[in-house]
């Protein structure tokens, strides 16, 4: 039976992907992957030979006719992007929304994500959460940010080795200095690591060193002074 299958990739170490995910790829008629290049290397590795279609940000809208008239002709599909879960931060919902509205079969693989990773080190409460991704670069980045100052519960962030040093910034202008937050880079990979502190410690971590690898951060939720 045709269906989409959206299939996670490892964040770092080859071996974190499933025995599943690596039997879905060879059994499926073609991949959508974000950067073909990227996946191609996973995908030799494991000597996988399914064709490979371009599905990225840039060109969603104009590949997303081809890929469900391709699967409602009776193929099967697997979504990845370059690393985790297709969806989260990367493109997946525009066509898994497509595809439910063409009654499309689709089936989401659980496997590595990196914001549960950096969740769980950080060592602040991870029983409920906000999951916030990018903040935006510029329009209404204040107002989030404004509203987040009320949030009482964890945050979780993701955040590029350019802009770790600003959103910090903010977040220990908007939040408070004092706040204790963790930041996790390299999930997965040999240089993994994770500082824990106040906003203000993390601050100064990143003005001392070159920023490298993509970076998660979790952030106290405001503490309800009310019953204390």
């Amino acid at each position: 039976m045709s269906k989409l299958y959206i299939v996670p990739t490892p964040i770092g170490n080859l071996e974190d992907i499933t025995l599943r995910a690596l039997r879905i790829l060879q059994e499926v008629d073609f991949i959508l992957a974000e950067d073909t290049r990227t996946s191609g290397i996973l995908l030799k590795h494991f000597q996988i030979n399914t064709p490979l279609m371009s599905h990225h940000k840039f060109n969603e809208h104009q590949t997303l006719n081809n890929v469900i008239k391709k699967i409602k002709a009776g193929e099967s599909a697997a979504l990845i992007s370059d690393a985790g879960t297709p969806g989260i931060s990367d493109p997946g919902y525009l066509l898994v929304r497509e595809c439910l509205k063409e009654n499309i079969l689709v089936e989401c693989l659980p496997g590595p994500t990196a914001f549960i990773p950096a969740l769980i080190e950080s060592g602040i409460p991870c029983d409920r959460f906000r999951f916030e991704g990018f903040l935006p670069h510029k329009k209404g980045r204040k107002t989030r940010l404004g509203l987040l100052a009320h949030e009482m519960l964890t945050m979780v962030f993701y955040e590029s080795p350019f802009r770790i040093s600003r959103l910090l910034e903010d977040l220990s202008d908007y939040l408070g200095s004092d706040r204790k937050a963790s930041v996790s880079r390299e999930i997965s990979k040999m240089y993994h690591e994770t500082l824990r502190g106040t906003l203000s410690e993390l601050i100064s971590w990143s003005k001392s060193k070159t920023m490298k690898g993509e970076f998660v951060i979790v952030v106290e939720g405001k503490k309800d002074t009310e019953n204390e």
